[in-house]
């Protein structure tokens, strides 16, 4: 390749660079190119995969001596050589101002307003849209529940739920997936006794289908970062989510009798 380096050094340097540039920007915006939801990257997940990458180019530099000589050279050269000394100044005064900055941005106090306060449980609408049809959702219960094996629709609901929402809720349903420290507020835990275990299953059914972007305006500011998973999955595939959750959870859905009797959420 024309442009690409002879040198290791400049080798894994530029290895690294192509790393970055796709873990930051190919990852979030090829899903999406491809008809997949996707969701920002935490920073700690950059770093981890930046770790990665260095210690792959680490392991292809030294496993050969020649090369490994080759690549601690522009090392050797900036630390001994006469030439090199102005870049020695240089890096001795930058790395420290830089390690400074970064410490001072780690400790200095936040000039940010306060969160504001989050309604776990928005009232919900009687009746929503969902892919151009209908639904009530006042008094629905979930219709899976009496049609077909219970067992087969939390295999397909277990399937859809690692597929699309194990990365933010996590894989114990505990709001702590790999990419929920990248969201404020965190996911929602469903193991956690103030979340569906207070709901009927239409109530989360709606939740599921219109995300965080169908929230209604007079409870705002939402900040939930939530897809609407209507736009990727059909009605029988959220319902068998639902199922999903509760059982895995170990919950009970509420029914709107018991609604009626404890008021509305």
């Amino acid at each position: 390749m024309r442009f690409w380096p002879k040198e290791p050094f400049w080798q894994g340097v530029a290895v690294l660079v192509m790393a970055f540039l796709l873990i930051v920007f190919g990852i979030p915006y090829l899903p999406p190119l491809l008809g997949i939801p996707s969701a920002p990257i935490p920073n700690s997940v950059v770093v981890q995969y930046m770790l990665t990458a260095l210690v792959g180019v680490l392991l292809w530099v030294s496993d050969n001596q020649t090369r490994w000589q080759q690549f601690k050279q522009p090392f050797h050269a900036v630390m001994v050589e006469e030439r090199k000394k102005p870049i020695r100044m240089i890096l001795l005064v930058l790395l420290p101002a830089l390690i400074g900055f970064i410490a001072y941005g780690r400790v200095k106090p936040s000039l940010d307003a306060p969160p504001s306060f989050r309604a776990i449980h928005p009232a919900p609408p009687s009746s929503i849209t969902f892919q151009g049809r209908t639904i009530e959702i006042t008094g629905l219960e979930n219709p899976l529940r009496t049609r077909g094996s219970l067992d087969d629709h939390y295999e397909e609901g277990k399937s859809i739920y690692y597929e699309n929402c194990l990365a933010c809720h996590g894989d114990l349903l505990d709001g702590l997936g790999h990419y929920s420290h990248g969201f404020n507020p965190t996911p929602l835990s469903f193991q956690d006794v103030g979340t569906i275990a207070q709901l009927a299953e239409s109530f989360v059914f709606w939740r599921i289908a219109k995300g965080g972007v169908g929230l209604p305006n007079e409870g705002g500011p939402w900040n939930s970062a939530m897809p609407a998973w209507e736009e990727f999955l059909t009605e029988d595939e959220i319902w068998a989510v639902t199922i999903f959750l509760y059982e895995q959870a170990g919950k009970t859905p509420r029914t709107w009798e018991e609604h009626a009797e404890g008021g509305e959420h």
